[in-house]
């Protein structure tokens, strides 16, 4: 079992910039992957980002958040984190934070808003 916290959503003004964060418990040894998906009313989920948690941080981001967000980890405080700049009103979701092992593990999700 893995469970997940997420913090950090909010409302910004386009071009602000926030960062979430992930915090994973359990069985953290036997997560692969840990990432970010988002759904914005009306839509599909999407994968925004990944990365590898053990050895090398291997990451993968959506071609819609490519240069504008970075996925990165701390595994001593098994934490993995969303830096989102530049942020447009097309990023609005529920941001989810979810953790693979031979299951997906969701977080309860956290809303971003982007607004002015």
């Amino acid at each position: 079992q893995v469970q997940l916290v997420e913090s950090g959503g909010g409302l910004v003004q386009p071009g602000g910039s926030l960062r979430l964060s992930c915090a994973a418990s359990g069985s953290i040894f036997s997560i692969n992957v840990l990432g970010w998906y988002r759904q914005a009313p009306g839509k599909e989920r999407e994968l925004v980002a990944s990365i590898t948690r053990g050895g090398l941080a291997i990451t993968n981001y959506a071609d819609s958040v490519k240069g504008r967000f970075t996925i990165s980890r701390d595994n001593a405080k098994n934490t993995v984190y969303l830096q989102m700049n530049s942020l447009k009103p097309e990023d609005t979701a529920v941001y989810y934070c979810y953790a693979l092992t031979g299951y997906k593990y969701w977080g309860q999700g956290t809303q971003v808003t982007v607004s002015s």
